[in-house]
This record gives C-alpha cells, structure tokens and sequence, in this order.
C-alpha cells in the first residue's frame, strides 16, 4: 500500500486513495493532525504528536519541534541526554503515522510519497527521503506541496484546464507556486517563497506584544517551562481570532494571572513587517513565470495558517478576489499526495497526469569578466541554469582562458542568485587541464544538466583538446553556524565599500542587487552590466565621473520602472 504523507512544521497528516476520493486517516487518538513534536521520557520512551507536545509543556529539555527547517542542515537537537537531527526525528513522525495508516488499513504500509515546500533545496529533500527510509517506508517519489495541492484541487475535482496560484503558508514555511492544469499535464511555471516564514512567526508577534505589555517581565529570566506556557496562550489567542474580532492571552506565571486582550486590527498593525515577507515571492513568482494576476483562474489557500483571518484578509487584498478554501487548507496537501500515490499504483478510476517540475534556484559558475580595455573583474557569478527552467533542462556556456600560457581551468559550481559568487552557495568544483596558448585561444564548454530528481551532473570539455572531465553533485549544506555566517559577512565584497558609503549610492546599489537577483536572462545581465560600471566608477574616487556614472545608472533604473 503506498500512502501521500503531508510531513509539516508543525503537524503532519498521512492520507489515501479510495474510490470516493482520497481520504485522511485519523491517528491513534481520532485526530486527523498529528503535531510534529517529539519527546523523550525519563525511562528512554520516544513519545510523538499529543503526547510529545504535553510532555514539552512540562519539562521543555525534554522534546523538540520545528525542527523541518532544520532539515539537511546537519544541526543536533538535544533531548535530554541524546541528540537527534532533524531527519532523524522527522522519522519518529513518519513511522508514528505509518503505524497509524497500518492500524487503520488493516494491512502493511511500505512506500510514500511525502511532500516538501516546493523552495526546498537539494539537500534538505533528500534529508526528507532519508528520514522516510528511517521510518521503514520506501520513499520514491518527493513531491513539492504547491504540486500537491493543485492536484488535490484539480484532480479530485474533475478540472481540466485551469491556472492556479497556491499559496502555501504552513506552521514554518512559505511557498507560492503558479501552476497551469490542461488536461492530463500539471506543469509548474514558477516557485518562490521563504523557509523561514510560517505561522510559528505570526505566534511569536503576539508574544512579543504580551512581553511588550508586561515590562517587569523579562523573557530571558523566565524558566523554559513558563515560556513554553506564554508560547501555548499566544497560540491560543491567534486560533481564537477564527471567529472574533477581540481576543486575549491568559498567563498564570508565578502564581499570578496575567490577562492581556488583542483586537484584530492591532495583532495585523504589528503583524505588518511579515505579510511584506510574503509579498516579495508572491512578486517574483509571477514576474517570473511571465504572467499577470489577472490570468490567475484560482488562488488556492494551503497550510494551516492560511486559516487565520489576518492572513486570509490580506491574500483577498493581494490577490483581488476572494481565494479558494473548498479543501480544508489543513488536509489539501496530504490528500494531493495520496491522489499521486494512487497514480504510482495506477488505481482505477483516476486519471494518469504528467507532473513538470522547475529548478527553484539558479546555478551557474564563477568567472573572470572584462571590462573596459583589457581590465577585468573576477569572482563574477555566470548563471547557466536560472531558476524556474522547466526541469529536466541541459544549457552549456562556452568559458576562455584569461592568462597567457594557463594550462588548468577550474569550474567553481554554485547555487544562488546573487552576481557575486562569494555570496552563493557552492556545490564544489571541477577542474580540467588546457593546451597552453594566448589568453582567450583556449576554451572549455561546461555543460550542467539538472534532472526532476535534483541531480546535478556537470561536464566540462576542452575545445582543443577534446579532454573531458565529469561529475554529479548533490549539493552541501544551506545552514551555517553563527561563526560560519560571521565569516561570510566579513567577506561580502560589495558591503567593504568608500565612496560608496553615502546613503543615496548606498540605496541605489542595494536597489540594484535587489533587481539582479529578481531578474532572468538579458535583463539580469543589463542590470549586471550598469551595476559593475557605477562601481568601477565609485572606485576611482572621480567626482565627476561617479557623478556621470551615478546619472547614468539612475536613468537606467528609471527606464526599467516604467517598462515594469
């Protein structure tokens, strides 16, 4: 039996196909949610969902949750005396609903389809396949969320051509994916999102409004247990808006009751700074699939915290018109997983669909760039694949020597949007030897291709030579320690900056990153191009020419406005 596992921040569900539909499986207790929580007794006993969350209330060092941003990133949580990853305790929750698929179904559960936020990287989806191999299911199929849903909302009911928006707000993280549905083809236009925006943030702002109303308190003195407490009544107090305008958080800290009431209006007023985080990949998703809002046929609501008035009063305001929630925003993606297992299975009664997936991030190579006369600047990002290329895709780019007599030419492989390539992520490198000659006599094509399965292979060919080197990536770890991250800021070229610390150049810099890395093709190298010439204009200290540079710069800047 193959089931569709929605495996969530902060809860996670386990669903089937029958031939009403697809259908949730209620866990052990007759909830449909289990949270994604896991604790450890004092005897040893692993505990999940409910009973995990309880267990934390009581003694906080003794569990751990949203530990699904944590995924891939190598980073131990610590419960009581042993530390777990964040795979490994993902696997403590996918067994504990195989267990309950298995009780319920009455026979053995053995593969899934688990989905993951469609921004997830290499790295953390394979984190999710093994954490599912840890839980004893076999794992061949990870399917993005967004996906998940349209298909939920597509196949379940009967649509045969429609575009949909899906707008993916779960406990931790944030998607928006467009994707157009005609007839058996489900392919996906663009993705963006945030994997640390979600409803635990929305939480944290009614904390900090309770901590705010209450001075003599101070958070950091206040045992974890009393945190936890404050945490558990913001919580309380966000549901309750649900169906009042007013509502209230009711904390008993140190034997004293403290009551603090909220009015909507209010709760959105200090909520302000993270709906302008969901703005910005509602923007560039639709910017980079090339399309207008007004194409939109639906906008579907997904994750649990779609449910919160503020949210969805803000997606009616941004979308204009008013989304779907036909499907509880809870369910719908664990049922769009189980409709795709029951496609693996090919059941009767569903239709087959022809899932295209793109590449969420762009990667490309690090490269010396001229300018000028015979001046040249290296550590320049050169994009091969850019981000939302429908997937499977191979593109190869033709590089040069720079030296006279070079005879090895390193490929440095890297993930990101930034042009700087200090900034991105790198994946690893690949050296090949060249003929010795005069700079730019000798060549290489480097050719990446990228499959549906996030495997990158990478070959680099020697023109002259026809000397061939290869190799396949499977990328490295997005997280960073605190030192790691001081480092890199240390090293952020464009932040080490002279003339270029006056506010105005400062902004328009800042503003022109901004639209490079939002930007694809032609114009991401036009905005590249006027961006390195302010600089070297900045660098050489001239007046006027930064003042002629700076016009320049802004008139460009200007144009690009107007034809937005």
């Amino acid at each position: 039996m193959i089931v569709g596992i929605d495996l969530g921040t902060t809860n996670s569900l386990v669903a089937y196909y029958t031939e009403e539909g697809p259908r949730v499986i209620p866990n052990r207790i007759g909830k449909r949610l289990t949270p994604s929580v896991v604790s450890i007794g004092e005897d040893g006993q692993v505990y999940v969902g409910e009973s995990a969350a309880e267990q934390i209330l009581l003694s906080p060092d003794s569990g751990a949750s949203l530990f699904k941003r944590s995924m891939g990133s190598g980073k131990k949580f610590r419960l009581r005396d042993k530390e777990f990853t964040a795979e490994e305790l993902s696997s403590f929750v996918l067994r504990y609903l195989k267990e309950d698929a298995e009780a319920f179904l009455g026979e053995p559960v053995t593969e899934a389809v688990i989905s993951v936020p469609a921004y997830f990287n290499d790295a953390r989806r394979r984190a999710t396949k093994r954490a599912g191999e840890l839980a004893g299911l076999k794992v061949e199929r990870i399917i993005s969320e967004p996906t998940a849903a349209a298909i939920a909302y597509g196949l379940w009911q009967k649509k045969d051509h429609a575009r949909f928006l899906v707008f993916d707000l779960g406990g931790g993280t944030f998607d928006v994916s467009i994707l157009e549905l005609y007839d058996t083809i489900l392919e996906v236009h663009a993705v963006a999102g945030d994997n640390f925006l979600g409803g635990e943030d929305f939480t944290e702002v009614l904390e900090k409004m309770f901590y705010d109303a209450h001075p003599q308190l101070n958070r950091f003195t206040l045992s974890g247990k009393t945190q936890q407490h404050i945490r558990r009544q913001a919580e309380l107090c966000k549901i309750g808006f649900g169906e009042n305008r007013t509502s209230e958080m009711r904390c008993n800290i140190e034997g004293q009751e403290y009551v603090f009431p909220v009015e909507l209006p209010d709760y959105e007023d200090a909520c302000e700074e993270l709906l302008d985080r969901i703005r910005q990949p509602v923007k560039r998703s639709l910017k980079d699939a090339h399309i207008r809002l007004s194409d939109i046929d639906q906008v579907v609501l997904v994750g649990g915290a779609t449910k919160s008035p503020v949210i969805r009063r803000f997606a009616g305001k941004l979308f204009h018109m008013i989304p779907d929630t036909k499907i509880n925003p809870d369910e719908a993606v664990a049922l769009g997983a189980a409709i795709q297992a029951a496609m693996k299975e090919r059941r009767d009664g569903i239709r087959e669909v022809i899932l295209t997936d793109v590449c969420p991030f762009t990667l490309g190579t690090e490269v010396v760039q001229e300018y000028g006369d015979h001046q040249y600047e290296d550590g320049v990002f050169l994009p091969i694949i850019e981000r939302n290329t429908v997937i499977p895709a191979s593109r190869t780019e033709r590089l040069y020597t720079v030296r006279d007599n070079q005879t090895k030419i390193r490929v440095h492989i890297l993930q990101g949007e930034s042009r700087f390539a200090v900034n991105n992520l790198s994946l690893g490198e690949l050296f090949i030897e060249v003929p010795a000659g005069k700079a730019g006599q000798e060549a290489v094509d480097v050719t990446y291709t990228y499959d549906i399965n996030s495997i990158l292979e990478v070959e680099v060919k020697s023109v002259s030579s026809g000397k061939k080197v290869r190799q396949v990536f499977k990328g490295q770890n997005l997280d960073m320690s605190e030192e790691e991250i001081e480092d890199r800021l240390k090293t952020l070229s464009y932040l080490k900056i002279h003339p270029r610390d006056k506010e105005e150049n400062k902004v328009l810099l800042l503003r022109g990153e901004r639209i490079y890395e939002e930007s694809l093709g032609v114009k991401r190298e036009q905005v590249g191009r006027m961006l390195r010439e302010f600089e070297h204009a900045l660098d050489t200290y001239d007046p006027e020419r930064i003042a002629e540079a700076k016009r320049e710069y802004m008139e460009f800047l200007e144009k690009l406005d107007e034809w937005e």
